[in-house]
């Protein structure tokens, strides 16, 4: 299966970084410059670039990039509860107070330290 890669925005990319690989198991693949990481985790390719480094964080269209909205991509996930309580133990920020139960699963969004969504997604048991 060919990689899928999302970009995002974020102010500190050291300390995405942290997030991503500490809290969520992400593998740092490349930090070539202080503006701009490439991770992974699976088949997910996560780039990160802060505002003005390389092309990807220059403004476009009148608009500066910034981090933040309702896009998120979704991390599935084993055991919610687990990781919920580990990552607000840790100090993470939440969208909710609780998980979301759904018919497919539950589900909750975390912000990354510059307010960026992921949706960690536990699929009901078939």
């Amino acid at each position: 299966m060919t990689p899928v890669s999302v970009r995002y925005i974020v102010t500190d990319v050291d300390q995405a970084i942290e997030f991503y690989r500490d809290g969520l198991g992400f593998s740092v693949d490349m930090h070539p410059a202080p503006g701009f990481a490439s991770l992974s985790r699976g088949d997910l390719v996560l780039l990160l670039n802060r505002p003005g480094a390389g092309g990807a964080g220059q403004h476009s269209g009148g608009q500066a990039p910034a981090p933040g909205g309702w896009n998120r991509f979704q991390l599935v996930v084993d055991d919610l509860a687990t990781l919920v309580d580990r990552l607000r133990a840790a100090g993470h920020r939440f969208r909710s107070d609780e998980i979301i139960v759904g018919n497919g699963g539950n589900q909750i969004l975390i912000e990354d330290p510059s307010g960026n969504p992921i949706e960690l997604f536990e699929p009901r048991a078939r």
